[in-house]
């Protein structure tokens, strides 16, 4: 990540709201210079397979949403985990849920490529801890 800036966040999430919402304040505190959305996680792991050796077209960060029809937060880092060690150390993957279910959390947060749980909405304190991070 050059200079603290972040150059791209990858939002997956179904609902086009909470989108929104972790859209503009990603733009508001100057978090990353680009935002890009998928509404599921197919279309999330589509963008990873054809960016895959890009790596400036990666996104730095991945805030993912647990619970989305087909292809939800746990199929999206199964399916993650069989990404080459380059897409898997660039992006970091950060679960954004509304879920508050302990055995789902429990899961994904024992799952090596998830860097943090936070739960939604996106706040800036969230992400000035994220920068802390790393």
């Amino acid at each position: 990540m050059s200079d603290n800036m972040i150059d791209l966040v990858l939002l997956v999430d179904d609902n086009d709201t909470d989108n929104f919402i972790s859209k503009r304040i990603i733009e508001i505190t100057h978090f990353a210079k680009d935002v890009e959305i998928k509404n599921s996680g197919k279309g999330a792991l589509e963008y990873l397979e054809q960016n895959k050796d890009k790596e400036e077209m990666l996104p730095d960060f991945i805030f993912l949403d647990i619970n989305m029809p087909i292809v939800d937060g746990f199929v999206f880092l199964y399916e993650f985990e069989k990404f080459s060690e380059l897409v898997k150390n660039k992006c970091k993957v950060i679960i954004l849920s509304s879920s508050d279910n302990k055995r789902d959390i429990d899961k994904i947060v024992n799952n090596e490529n998830v860097v943090k749980f936070i739960t939604k909405p996106l706040t800036e304190a969230a992400l000035m801890d994220i920068k802390k991070m790393f």
